[in-house]
Protein backbone atom coordinates (compact mmCIF):
# COMPACT_ATOMS: atom_id res chain seq x y z
CA UNK A 1 0.00 0.00 0.00
CA UNK A 2 1.50 3.37 -0.99
CA UNK A 3 1.69 6.42 1.52
CA UNK A 4 -0.29 9.33 -0.27
CA UNK A 5 2.12 11.35 1.59
CA UNK A 6 4.69 10.65 -0.82
CA UNK A 7 4.99 10.84 -4.67
CA UNK A 8 6.48 7.70 -6.06
CA UNK A 9 10.28 8.19 -7.20
CA UNK A 10 11.67 6.42 -10.03
CA UNK A 11 14.29 3.35 -8.49
CA UNK A 12 17.50 4.97 -9.34
CA UNK A 13 18.86 5.11 -5.88
CA UNK A 14 21.73 2.42 -4.63
CA UNK A 15 24.30 1.69 -1.72
CA UNK A 16 27.17 2.70 -3.46
CA UNK A 17 25.32 6.81 -4.13
CA UNK A 18 24.88 6.79 -0.29
CA UNK A 19 28.75 6.23 -0.25
CA UNK A 20 29.32 2.71 0.38
CA UNK A 21 30.75 0.62 -2.33
CA UNK A 22 30.06 -3.21 -1.80
CA UNK A 23 32.25 -4.35 -5.32
CA UNK A 24 35.48 -2.53 -3.22
CA UNK A 25 34.35 -4.56 -0.39
CA UNK A 26 34.44 -7.46 -2.36
CA UNK A 27 38.21 -6.55 -3.58
CA UNK A 28 39.53 -5.87 0.06
CA UNK A 29 38.29 -9.41 0.53
CA UNK A 30 40.52 -11.10 -2.72
CA UNK A 31 43.64 -8.92 -1.28
CA UNK A 32 43.41 -9.50 2.58
CA UNK A 33 42.05 -12.99 2.15
CA UNK A 34 46.06 -14.51 1.43
CA UNK A 35 47.72 -12.19 4.22
CA UNK A 36 45.24 -13.38 7.06
CA UNK A 37 45.81 -16.88 6.43
CA UNK A 38 49.52 -16.74 6.61
CA UNK A 39 49.06 -16.13 10.56
CA UNK A 40 46.62 -19.54 10.72
CA UNK A 41 48.23 -22.59 12.76
CA UNK A 42 46.61 -26.24 13.37
CA UNK A 43 44.55 -24.80 15.98
CA UNK A 44 42.50 -23.01 13.42
CA UNK A 45 39.63 -24.53 11.78
CA UNK A 46 38.85 -23.36 8.29
CA UNK A 47 35.24 -21.40 7.99
CA UNK A 48 35.57 -19.38 5.00
CA UNK A 49 32.57 -16.89 4.83
CA UNK A 50 31.34 -18.02 8.44
CA UNK A 51 30.02 -15.31 10.40
CA UNK A 52 32.99 -16.05 13.37
CA UNK A 53 36.15 -17.95 13.32
CA UNK A 54 36.57 -20.78 14.92
CA UNK A 55 39.41 -21.88 17.45
CA UNK A 56 40.28 -24.91 19.14
CA UNK A 57 41.06 -25.85 22.48
CA UNK A 58 41.26 -29.47 22.81
CA UNK A 59 44.97 -29.69 21.37
CA UNK A 60 46.26 -32.37 19.75
CA UNK A 61 49.55 -34.64 20.25
CA UNK A 62 51.25 -31.85 17.59
CA UNK A 63 50.28 -28.96 20.18
CA UNK A 64 51.01 -30.92 23.66
CA UNK A 65 53.77 -28.14 24.57
CA UNK A 66 50.30 -25.83 24.58
CA UNK A 67 48.68 -28.25 26.93
CA UNK A 68 46.56 -26.69 29.75
CA UNK A 69 45.10 -28.49 32.07
CA UNK A 70 43.21 -25.92 34.27
CA UNK A 71 42.65 -23.42 31.83
CA UNK A 72 41.72 -19.41 31.93
CA UNK A 73 40.79 -17.38 29.26
CA UNK A 74 41.91 -13.63 29.15
CA UNK A 75 40.67 -10.96 26.34
CA UNK A 76 41.66 -7.41 26.47
CA UNK A 77 40.48 -5.10 24.33
CA UNK A 78 42.72 -1.32 22.44
CA UNK A 79 43.47 1.09 19.89
CA UNK A 80 46.25 3.21 18.65
CA UNK A 81 44.39 6.31 19.24
CA UNK A 82 45.90 9.86 17.52
CA UNK A 83 49.15 7.94 16.28
CA UNK A 84 46.45 7.44 13.17
CA UNK A 85 46.44 11.26 12.53
CA UNK A 86 50.41 11.00 11.81
CA UNK A 87 49.85 7.82 9.45
CA UNK A 88 47.00 9.40 7.56
CA UNK A 89 49.04 13.15 7.39
CA UNK A 90 52.10 10.74 6.28
CA UNK A 91 50.03 8.12 3.97
CA UNK A 92 51.60 5.34 5.76
CA UNK A 93 49.56 2.60 6.89
CA UNK A 94 51.51 -0.34 7.20
CA UNK A 95 52.84 -0.03 10.82
CA UNK A 96 49.90 0.83 12.73
CA UNK A 97 48.59 -2.79 12.22
CA UNK A 98 51.12 -3.99 14.29
CA UNK A 99 50.78 -0.79 17.04
CA UNK A 100 47.00 -2.44 17.21
CA UNK A 101 48.19 -6.05 17.74
CA UNK A 102 50.96 -4.54 19.97
CA UNK A 103 48.82 -2.78 22.28
CA UNK A 104 46.30 -5.92 23.29
CA UNK A 105 49.32 -9.37 23.65
CA UNK A 106 51.41 -6.94 25.59
CA UNK A 107 48.23 -6.59 28.09
CA UNK A 108 47.51 -10.29 27.78
CA UNK A 109 50.93 -10.83 28.58
CA UNK A 110 51.32 -9.28 31.70
CA UNK A 111 49.03 -12.14 33.30
CA UNK A 112 51.48 -14.91 31.57
CA UNK A 113 48.71 -15.20 29.18
CA UNK A 114 49.87 -16.96 25.52
CA UNK A 115 47.84 -15.38 22.57
CA UNK A 116 45.60 -17.36 21.02
CA UNK A 117 44.05 -14.95 18.20
CA UNK A 118 43.38 -11.62 17.59
CA UNK A 119 40.66 -9.87 15.77
CA UNK A 120 40.18 -6.62 14.39
CA UNK A 121 37.78 -3.37 13.33
CA UNK A 122 38.45 -0.90 10.81
CA UNK A 123 35.87 1.89 10.30
CA UNK A 124 37.11 4.48 7.19
CA UNK A 125 35.12 6.96 5.57
CA UNK A 126 35.76 5.35 1.93
CA UNK A 127 36.83 1.67 1.71
CA UNK A 128 39.84 1.66 -0.42
CA UNK A 129 41.35 -1.94 -0.80
CA UNK A 130 44.85 -1.05 -1.27
CA UNK A 131 44.50 1.23 2.20
CA UNK A 132 43.33 -1.52 4.04
CA UNK A 133 45.76 -4.10 2.96
CA UNK A 134 48.41 -2.15 3.86
CA UNK A 135 46.48 -1.64 7.35
CA UNK A 136 45.88 -5.66 7.21
CA UNK A 137 49.54 -6.36 6.60
CA UNK A 138 51.16 -4.57 9.57
CA UNK A 139 48.24 -6.49 11.38
CA UNK A 140 49.20 -9.64 10.12
CA UNK A 141 53.13 -8.75 11.01
CA UNK A 142 52.09 -8.24 14.27
CA UNK A 143 50.11 -11.47 14.96
CA UNK A 144 53.38 -13.00 13.45
CA UNK A 145 55.38 -11.61 15.86
CA UNK A 146 53.23 -12.58 18.93
CA UNK A 147 52.74 -16.22 17.58
CA UNK A 148 48.56 -15.69 17.61
CA UNK A 149 46.31 -16.57 14.75
CA UNK A 150 44.26 -13.23 13.20
CA UNK A 151 41.08 -15.10 13.46
CA UNK A 152 38.36 -12.64 12.35
CA UNK A 153 38.16 -8.88 11.48
CA UNK A 154 35.26 -6.54 10.53
CA UNK A 155 35.79 -3.32 7.77
CA UNK A 156 32.92 -0.66 8.25
CA UNK A 157 32.40 2.16 5.38
CA UNK A 158 31.42 5.15 7.24
CA UNK A 159 31.33 7.83 5.37
CA UNK A 160 29.30 10.56 7.10
CA UNK A 161 30.91 9.46 10.48
CA UNK A 162 34.88 10.00 9.12
CA UNK A 163 36.20 12.45 7.04
CA UNK A 164 38.17 11.63 3.68
CA UNK A 165 40.78 9.40 4.37
CA UNK A 166 40.18 8.85 7.91
CA UNK A 167 40.25 5.96 9.80
CA UNK A 168 40.06 4.00 13.02
CA UNK A 169 41.42 0.95 14.22
CA UNK A 170 40.16 -1.86 17.19
CA UNK A 171 41.66 -4.49 18.34
CA UNK A 172 40.51 -7.59 20.24
CA UNK A 173 42.47 -10.48 21.58
CA UNK A 174 41.94 -13.71 23.61
CA UNK A 175 44.84 -15.46 25.56
CA UNK A 176 45.15 -18.54 27.69
CA UNK A 177 47.18 -19.36 30.68
CA UNK A 178 47.24 -22.16 33.61
CA UNK A 179 45.48 -20.89 36.31
CA UNK A 180 48.29 -21.97 38.52
CA UNK A 181 50.86 -20.21 36.94
CA UNK A 182 48.66 -17.31 36.24
CA UNK A 183 50.57 -13.91 37.51
CA UNK A 184 49.15 -11.09 40.04
CA UNK A 185 49.90 -8.61 42.71
CA UNK A 186 50.26 -11.41 45.18
CA UNK A 187 53.46 -13.00 43.87
CA UNK A 188 55.13 -9.74 44.03
CA UNK A 189 57.24 -8.96 47.29
CA UNK A 190 60.14 -6.78 48.62
CA UNK A 191 63.26 -7.52 47.45
CA UNK A 192 62.12 -8.15 44.25
CA UNK A 193 64.38 -6.79 41.45
CA UNK A 194 62.78 -4.63 38.23
CA UNK A 195 63.87 -5.67 34.83
CA UNK A 196 62.47 -2.89 32.21
CA UNK A 197 62.81 -4.13 28.38
CA UNK A 198 63.56 -1.17 26.01
CA UNK A 199 60.86 0.46 24.61
CA UNK A 200 60.75 1.24 20.42
CA UNK A 201 59.98 4.70 21.32
CA UNK A 202 56.62 6.56 21.64
CA UNK A 203 54.55 3.40 21.29
CA UNK A 204 51.17 4.81 20.79
CA UNK A 205 50.52 6.56 23.82
CA UNK A 206 51.04 10.43 24.35
CA UNK A 207 50.28 10.99 20.57
CA UNK A 208 48.10 13.98 21.42
CA UNK A 209 50.45 15.61 22.91
CA UNK A 210 53.33 15.07 21.11
CA UNK A 211 51.63 16.13 17.70
CA UNK A 212 50.80 19.09 19.15
CA UNK A 213 54.11 20.30 20.27
CA UNK A 214 56.24 19.01 17.64
CA UNK A 215 53.90 19.35 14.50
CA UNK A 216 52.05 22.30 15.75
CA UNK A 217 53.96 24.30 18.13
CA UNK A 218 57.48 23.85 16.87
CA UNK A 219 56.46 23.03 12.87
CA UNK A 220 58.75 20.74 12.22
CA UNK A 221 57.92 18.66 8.82
CA UNK A 222 57.34 15.20 8.91
CA UNK A 223 59.25 14.04 6.36
CA UNK A 224 62.60 15.93 6.53
CA UNK A 225 65.32 14.29 8.79
CA UNK A 226 65.46 16.11 12.44
CA UNK A 227 69.04 16.15 13.88
CA UNK A 228 68.20 15.64 17.10
CA UNK A 229 66.72 12.40 16.03
CA UNK A 230 69.26 10.95 13.51
CA UNK A 231 65.70 10.45 11.08
CA UNK A 232 63.05 11.65 9.76
CA UNK A 233 60.58 12.90 12.02
CA UNK A 234 57.90 10.18 10.42
CA UNK A 235 60.06 7.65 10.70
CA UNK A 236 60.51 8.24 14.63
CA UNK A 237 56.94 9.07 15.34
CA UNK A 238 55.29 6.18 13.56
CA UNK A 239 57.92 3.16 15.05
CA UNK A 240 55.60 0.47 15.66
CA UNK A 241 55.44 -0.63 19.00
CA UNK A 242 57.45 -3.41 20.58
CA UNK A 243 55.38 -6.85 20.71
CA UNK A 244 57.57 -8.66 23.74
CA UNK A 245 55.52 -11.52 23.57
CA UNK A 246 57.65 -14.56 22.93
CA UNK A 247 60.84 -13.03 24.59
CA UNK A 248 58.46 -12.83 28.08
CA UNK A 249 56.76 -16.38 27.55
CA UNK A 250 59.67 -18.20 26.98
CA UNK A 251 61.21 -16.69 30.16
CA UNK A 252 58.17 -17.76 32.05
CA UNK A 253 57.73 -21.01 30.51
CA UNK A 254 61.97 -21.64 31.42
CA UNK A 255 61.86 -20.72 35.05
CA UNK A 256 58.32 -22.15 35.65
CA UNK A 257 59.41 -24.85 37.70
CA UNK A 258 61.31 -22.31 39.82
CA UNK A 259 59.26 -19.23 39.15
CA UNK A 260 61.81 -16.58 38.99
CA UNK A 261 59.41 -13.94 37.49
CA UNK A 262 56.97 -12.19 40.22
CA UNK A 263 55.35 -9.67 38.58
CA UNK A 264 54.82 -7.98 34.78
CA UNK A 265 53.59 -4.48 33.68
CA UNK A 266 52.98 -3.26 30.33
CA UNK A 267 53.64 0.57 30.15
CA UNK A 268 51.15 2.58 28.13
CA UNK A 269 49.17 5.61 28.92
CA UNK A 270 50.04 7.20 32.30
CA UNK A 271 54.00 5.99 31.75
CA UNK A 272 56.20 4.21 34.59
CA UNK A 273 54.45 5.63 37.45
CA UNK A 274 50.46 5.13 36.26
CA UNK A 275 51.64 1.39 35.63
CA UNK A 276 54.13 -0.54 37.34
CA UNK A 277 52.11 0.12 40.46
CA UNK A 278 49.26 -2.01 38.50
CA UNK A 279 51.51 -5.21 39.31
CA UNK A 280 52.52 -4.28 43.11
CA UNK A 281 50.62 -5.36 46.46
CA UNK A 282 48.98 -2.74 48.06
CA UNK A 283 51.59 -3.08 51.06
CA UNK A 284 54.52 -2.63 48.37
CA UNK A 285 56.07 0.61 46.41
CA UNK A 286 58.31 0.27 43.39
CA UNK A 287 61.65 2.54 42.81
CA UNK A 288 62.65 3.02 39.64
CA UNK A 289 66.25 4.88 39.22
CA UNK A 290 66.44 7.48 36.71
CA UNK A 291 69.27 6.78 34.20
CA UNK A 292 69.48 3.18 34.82
CA UNK A 293 68.33 2.54 31.15
CA UNK A 294 68.88 4.66 27.73
CA UNK A 295 66.44 7.43 26.75
CA UNK A 296 65.72 7.36 23.13
CA UNK A 297 66.33 10.56 21.50
CA UNK A 298 62.39 11.28 20.62
CA UNK A 299 61.93 11.73 24.66
CA UNK A 300 64.75 14.65 24.53
CA UNK A 301 63.09 16.33 22.00
CA UNK A 302 59.94 16.52 23.53
CA UNK A 303 61.43 17.77 26.69
CA UNK A 304 63.59 20.09 24.96
CA UNK A 305 60.83 21.70 23.19
CA UNK A 306 59.04 22.54 26.80
CA UNK A 307 57.76 19.44 28.33
CA UNK A 308 58.68 19.52 32.49
CA UNK A 309 60.31 15.95 33.28
CA UNK A 310 57.39 15.17 35.98
CA UNK A 311 54.86 15.43 32.79
CA UNK A 312 57.26 13.16 30.30
CA UNK A 313 57.26 10.44 32.76
CA UNK A 314 53.16 10.85 33.75
CA UNK A 315 52.81 11.18 30.02
CA UNK A 316 55.39 8.78 27.93
CA UNK A 317 57.19 5.39 28.51
CA UNK A 318 60.45 6.83 28.31
CA UNK A 319 62.41 4.88 27.01
CA UNK A 320 61.26 1.30 28.53
CA UNK A 321 58.08 -0.48 27.40
CA UNK A 322 57.78 -3.59 29.94
CA UNK A 323 57.99 -4.48 33.48
CA UNK A 324 59.09 -7.44 35.08
CA UNK A 325 59.22 -7.64 38.55
CA UNK A 326 62.26 -10.91 39.90
CA UNK A 327 63.54 -12.66 42.59
CA UNK A 328 66.63 -10.90 43.65
CA UNK A 329 69.07 -13.44 43.29
CA UNK A 330 68.13 -14.08 39.92
CA UNK A 331 67.44 -11.22 38.29
CA UNK A 332 70.83 -10.89 36.24
CA UNK A 333 70.05 -14.48 35.21
CA UNK A 334 66.49 -13.52 33.32
CA UNK A 335 67.85 -10.46 32.36
CA UNK A 336 70.37 -12.37 30.60
CA UNK A 337 67.92 -14.41 28.88
CA UNK A 338 65.95 -11.55 27.46
CA UNK A 339 69.11 -10.15 26.10
CA UNK A 340 70.00 -13.23 24.44
CA UNK A 341 66.15 -13.65 23.18
CA UNK A 342 66.85 -9.95 21.17
CA UNK A 343 65.67 -7.32 24.30
CA UNK A 344 67.44 -4.71 25.59
CA UNK A 345 67.12 -5.61 29.24
CA UNK A 346 68.20 -3.12 32.19
CA UNK A 347 67.58 -3.68 35.59
CA UNK A 348 65.95 -0.06 36.40
CA UNK A 349 65.10 -1.05 40.31
CA UNK A 350 63.45 -2.97 43.57
CA UNK A 351 60.34 -3.50 45.25
CA UNK A 352 60.19 -2.01 48.54
CA UNK A 353 57.73 -1.63 51.55
CA UNK A 354 55.05 0.80 50.87
CA UNK A 355 51.77 1.65 49.76
CA UNK A 356 51.38 0.68 46.15
CA UNK A 357 52.73 3.59 44.28
CA UNK A 358 55.66 3.94 42.50
CA UNK A 359 58.82 6.35 43.47
CA UNK A 360 61.26 8.03 40.46
CA UNK A 361 64.66 8.24 42.30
Amino acid sequence: MKSPEYKARPPRLTYRAAGVDLDAADAMEDLIGPLVRRTYGPRVLPSHGAFAGLFRLDYDERLLAHNYRKPILVGCTDGVGSKLLVAIQARRYDTVGIDLVAMNVNDLLCCGAEPLFFLDYIALHRLEPKLVAQIVTGIVAGCEQAGCALLGGETAEVPDLYRNRHFDLAGFAVGVVERGRMLSPKHVRPGDHLIGLASSGLHSNGYALARKLLLEDALLPLEKPVRALGEPLVDALLEPTRIYVRPVLDALRHYQERPLITGLAHITGGGLPGNVPRMLPPDCDAVVRRGSWRIPPIFGLLEHLGVAEEEMYRVFNMGIGFVLAVRPRSASIVARRLTRAGEQAFEIGRVVRGHGRLELA
